[in-house]
């Protein structure tokens, strides 16, 4: 099997509007379905590599518009989730499959744990420094920043399909998960739902878990259904939609806890 070495950091996140002045910071760990050369396929077909197993279609150009609109810096992979997920722990079996969904592997079959280091230093570790960096900076200018990963998931599931559209997901600190889901009730016709299609129990929340919660940092986990952001134009009018919402969450959550505090 070819080895991880090859990799540079810059070859497995981006981070773009850096200097971004907006309260939050995007994230997307599934962005991308590429597969740097060092891989090659994993032994999967064409389709397989363009499917759901392989990253959230949609999600990065969902993710760049929420950017733009709320001014914020994005933090986003370059490889994909099968290569290495990056919002599952190391340890996780999760983290390089063997099989996903209902599709085997071929290329995760029988790592040792010598190929599963070297892909969590080539891949698991610049993409989670990249954003601690981020975040770091934020602290250091006393303007701790908003975590929202963003995520998208199929509308059929195992050959059931799913009504949920906007899936709203926290880990152990639920304020701004509840209030998102609040305004988007309010402010859009999405059908909105806490902890679905997936929770925490899920193992979902690894990157909010790691990056937010040991900072004290407001954080939520997006989930929009993938037909809903299929084209350009789709994922461009989903950030109009959404972004307002953020806005409309943080608030909320803000005056709550300023209401506590007093």
């Amino acid at each position: 099997m070819a080895t991880a070495t090859q990799l540079q950091p810059q070859d497995v996140v981006t981070v773009e509007n850096p200097g971004a002045a907006g309260p939050f910071l995007i994230v997307c760990e599934h962005a991308s379905n590429a597969f740097p050369p060092p891989f090659g396929s994993l032994g999967l077909t064409e389709a397989q590599r363009l499917a759901h197993i392989a990253w959230d279609p949609g999600a990065l150009g969902l993710a760049r518009g929420l950017a733009a609109r709320l001014d914020a810096p994005l933090v986003a992979a370059r490889v994909s989730r099968l290569i290495y997920d990056l919002n599952r722990p190391p340890h996780s079996a999760g983290a390089m499959p063997a099989r996903s969904e209902s599709h085997d592997i071929p290329g995760n079959a029988g790592l040792t744990a010598a190929d599963r280091l070297a892909r969590t230093e080539a891949v698991y570790l610049p993409f989670h420094a990249a954003l601690r960096a981020e975040i770091s900076r934020r602290l250091a200018l006393g303007r701790p920043p908003v975590i929202v990963t963003v995520h998208s998931f199929t509308p059929v599931w195992h050959g059931s399909p799913r009504a949920v559209e906007f899936g709203v997901i926290h880990d152990a600190d639920p304020s701004l998960a509840l209030a998102t889901v609040a305004a988007a009730r309010k402010m859009t016709a999405l059908r909105t739902e806490l902890n679905q299609p997936y929770s925490a129990a899920d193992e979902v929340t690894h990157t909010l878990r790691l990056q937010a919660s040991p900072f004290g940092l407001a954080n939520v986990m997006l989930e929009v259904r993938n037909d809903l952001i299929a084209a350009p134009t789709a994922q461009e009018a989903m950030a109009e939609t959404l972004a307002p919402v953020l806005h409309a969450a943080l608030h909320q959550t803000e005056t709550d806890q300023a209401g506590t505090a007093a």
